[in-house]
């Protein structure tokens, strides 16, 4: 084993014993909120990760993928509620339902040339489920959404938090890992490609509306799985997440944590999350804050924080190198 192998296989292993002992030691020494954030955290990651395989690698503008992690939420709710469908099964079918809202959507989106009317339809295709699901009443619950989602025992989140922990770390963590395959693999070569100059792929005989539909067809379905976890999460849904404000979140945590760096809209969702919670904890205007936040990213590190962190990086190993 090399240098560098051995030093990656023991930040890792460091990485993971810190994971599996930070609950307790959240839940013991600070408070069960903080516990609560964290999973949240997770949760967000996942989308804001699954979001960037179609506007960081993809370059797809889409201003509505609250949609899929709506109809993940919302199937995974409505089997539980109206079928009494066992929850591994109905956590299982909340992805391919997002999936299947995504091979819709994105069949008509990736027709359209242009960045604007591309994110106005996948907008549009948002807001026609949030009104859907708002309006029937009979179905759905209407604004009242779904309340008293039962979970397992084993997954109960009314005395503590640490088992759903671990099964979101668990889930997140396989999601986070075929993600990164896919980012590495030469379909997510080829999603780059269509990012810097998709008319000279067309020259090569890359087939772009196919790897756009499948990019975000892969993209719901891991939102779908993001949907499903916020659901047991916090045991109710409501239309609210179909709202655009959702589908912008996720596209502020790409760009703040940097949308060509694989785990940046991971580390957005962090930033973000946290300064929620922090800065609502003081004033109600913490649009602001991120606002100006924001201003400051794009302006002085347009690359986003996970952007920066690894030009760091990289300078570092070169100089150690030279």
């Amino acid at each position: 084993m090399t240098n560098a192998n051995k030093t990656k296989w023991i930040a890792g292993s460091a990485v993971a014993l810190a994971l599996i002992a930070l609950p307790f030691a959240v839940e013991t020494w600070i408070s069960q909120y903080y516990l609560y954030l964290i999973i949240k955290i997770i949760v967000w990651a996942l989308f804001a990760t699954s979001f960037n395989l179609v506007m960081g690698y993809g370059g797809m503008m889409s201003f509505g993928h609250a949609a899929f992690y709506g109809a993940g939420a919302y199937t995974c709710a409505l089997l539980m509620v109206k079928t009494s469908c066992p929850m591994p099964l109905a956590f299982l079918t909340a992805p391919l339902a997002a999936a299947l809202a995504g091979l819709v959507i994105g069949y008509f989106s990736v027709k359209i040339k242009g960045i604007f009317y591309f994110a106005t339809l996948t907008l549009s295709f948002a807001q026609l489920l949030y009104i859907l699901v708002f309006k029937w009443r009979s179905f759905t619950f209407g604004d009242d959404g779904i309340q008293g989602i039962a979970s397992p025992a084993l997954l109960s989140t009314l005395d503590t938090y640490v088992n759903y922990y671990y099964f979101a770390l668990v889930v997140s963590s396989i999601c986070f890992y075929i993600m990164w395959r896919i980012a590495k693999s030469p379909f997510g070569m080829i999603l780059r490609t269509l990012r810097e100059n998709p008319e000279r792929s067309t020259f090569i005989g890359v087939r772009i509306q196919r790897y756009r539909l499948s990019a975000f067809v892969i993209s719901a379905f891991f939102s779908g799985v993001a949907g499903a976890l916020y659901v047991f999460l916090e045991t109710s849904v409501a239309p609210d997440v179909f709202k655009w404000s959702v589908s912008g979140e996720v596209l502020l945590m790409g760009l703040l944590g940097g949308m060509h760096v694989f785990f940046g809209p991971a580390l957005g969702a962090v930033i973000m999350v946290l300064l929620n919670s922090f800065i609502t904890s003081y004033t109600e205007y913490w649009g602001l804050f991120i606002g100006i936040t924001l201003i400051l990213i794009v302006l002085f590190f347009p690359q986003g924080v996970g952007g920066l962190i690894n030009e760091q990086l990289r300078s570092t190993m070169n100089r150690k190198a030279a």
